[in-house]
């Protein structure tokens, strides 16, 4: 999403709060909650999955083994949850030309090093760069490259946006800054 004006360009950066990891987080709770409830219905010899028979698992070796999984399923999807809360990933690009700065915001765990702000002149900016990988994990990501040959990344972690509107986008800022782009 971008707010336009003639001297600021504003994108806003979507972070964990994405349909892929509510879905990933809801499968890996549902998933870890019955293979923890498997696993103590062996070890307790009561029946705590109604739809399910517990009978025949023993707890030494299955019924150690589903409680492990579940385990590490309900954490999974607690970590999947509290990314989602925190908006891990999520933040904002602006480009100022009235004051020639680059701010990118970004946001992570809270802690020391929660937030990150990035500051740049425009004047450090050497060119913007687009990089686009094909294949099994496709990449299509914008970066901002420094004259000191530092390489910032743009755009959003996750799915991959369509090669029409990367590119669109890419010369549009290009265009913006008034820097050459690179691909």
């Amino acid at each position: 999403m971008t707010k336009k004006d003639t001297n600021i360009r504003y994108d806003l950066i979507l972070g964990s709060k994405r349909f892929s990891n509510y879905a990933w987080a809801l499968l890996s709770s549902i998933g870890g909650l019955g293979f923890l409830l498997a696993g103590f219905s062996s070890y307790l010899g009561i029946e705590l999955l109604p739809f399910a028979d517990t009978n025949e698992i023993v707890f030494i070796p299955q019924g150690i083994v589903m409680t492990f999984y579940g385990t590490v399923g309900s954490l999974l999807s607690l970590f999947l949850v509290t990314t989602i809360i925190f908006n891990v990933g999520g933040g904002y690009n602006s480009y100022n030309l009235s004051t020639q700065e680059i701010n990118i915001f970004r946001i992570g765990f809270p802690g020391l090093q929660g937030e990150i702000l990035l500051t740049y002149m425009i004047r450090d900016i050497k060119s913007i760069k687009l990089t686009i990988t094909e294949g099994l994990n496709p990449k299509r990501e914008i970066y901002l490259l420094t004259k000191d040959k530092k390489q910032i990344p743009l755009t959003r972690v996750g799915e991959p946006l369509l090669l029409s509107e990367i590119e669109e986008e890419a010369v549009e800022l290009a265009d913006f800054l008034n820097v050459p782009l690179e691909s």
